[in-house]
């Protein structure tokens, strides 16, 4: 596989920037306007220029005259004679023939100075890029998993979007988050996010294809990170397990399921989308077990009924016998109410 120059990868961060073609477009309109300018001034007053060709000067010949003059060129053929035209020419031309000059060569500084800029801001950006999360995809599932992230407490400069829609880039870098332009499943794009120094990557692409790709792309480089992958298709969940995932999170069966209860038991579908929307009603979070809490489950003091318990790499549900006595250094799964806790709090 042929990979692209690392720094030819598109990096766009949060905060309003004005494109460069833009302000170019800008600065070509005010020259325009400058040289409009300065020819109506010499048409208007035309019985003070003399033109030794015809002795008469012409709506073209003041446009002539106006862009010799104000780009410094100065062929003389068109030139004020009377006091008035340059009078004129002293106090109207002359300024606009000096802005005309700053606007030229305040573009090329601009421009070298935003390189710079850029380039700083890059290689800044790069050295502080550890420990961070890859969102590779920002449609619908990536949004919600930056929301839920920034819900969690994860700052947005610790997060990473990469996605090929310009309009989702935009969304993401008004998110406060940097976005990478490129496909998720190319090695360049994903060396340029830092995957072999990302902590987790969720791997959010619209064809399962493509997630497969990615996945085995990414434990390829990072053989230590916490990859999460959705896919659409449960038939499809296996080969991502087979290619890395940490964990598979079937889409469109889940709402498929959804939909199902929704129809049969429609109070047990809210309280389930109760649980996926984050700080709102029903939660469930985890948290570490301290040395002096071992012993029995029942006997820990929680905000809400326990679930599951984590040991290790293995997961115990409430109903695990194993799951009746914690260890010190165990994680609990528990359900807890925002609701209650704004109450507490206010």
């Amino acid at each position: 596989m042929v990979l692209r120059d690392v720094e030819a990868v598109q990096v766009e961060f949060p905060g309003r920037t004005r494109g460069p073609v833009r302000g170019i477009l800008l600065r070509i309109a005010i020259a325009i306007g400058l040289v409009t300018f300065v020819a109506m001034l010499t048409y208007l007053g035309r019985a003070g220029y003399i033109d030794p060709e015809d002795d008469s000067v012409s709506l073209l010949d003041a446009f002539y005259y106006s862009t010799v003059s104000i780009t410094t060129t100065g062929y003389g053929d068109i030139r004020p004679v009377t006091d008035t035209a340059r009078l004129v020419t002293t106090l109207l031309v002359t300024p606009a023939r000096i802005l005309f000059l700053i606007l030229l060569v305040g573009t090329t500084l601009e421009i070298l100075a935003q390189r710079s800029r850029d380039a700083y801001r890059r290689l800044r950006w790069r050295t502080t890029l550890k420990n961070h999360v890859i969102i590779c995809g920002f449609g619908v599932k990536g949004r919600s998993a930056l929301d839920t992230l920034v819900a969690h407490g994860v700052m947005p400069d610790q997060i990473v979007v990469i996605d090929d829609n310009a309009e989702a880039r935009r969304r993401a870098t008004a998110a406060g988050v940097t976005a990478l332009a490129g496909s998720a499943a190319a090695t360049d794009v994903l060396m340029e996010a830092g995957v072999k120094h990302a902590r987790s990557v969720v791997v959010a692409v619209s064809r399962d294809d493509t997630a497969v790709l990615t996945t085995l792309t990414v434990r390829e480089l990072n053989p230590d990170a916490t990859i999460v992958s959705a896919v659409r298709e449960d038939k499809n969940a296996h080969l991502l397990r087979q290619s890395g995932a940490t964990s598979v999170i079937t889409s469109a069966e889940a709402s498929g399921r959804l939909l199902g209860f929704a129809v049969q038991q429609p109070k047990v579908a809210e309280v389930l989308e109760d649980l996926i929307t984050l700080g709102q009603g029903l939660d469930i979070a985890q948290r570490a077990v301290d040395d002096d809490e071992a012993g029995p489950c029942a006997a820990l003091s929680m905000p809400g009924p326990i679930i599951a318990v984590i040991r290790g790499d293995e997961l115990m549900r409430f109903d695990d016998p194993r799951a009746a006595e914690v260890r010190a250094g165990d994680r609990v799964v528990y359900l807890h109410s925002n609701l209650r806790r704004r109450a507490s709090a206010s």
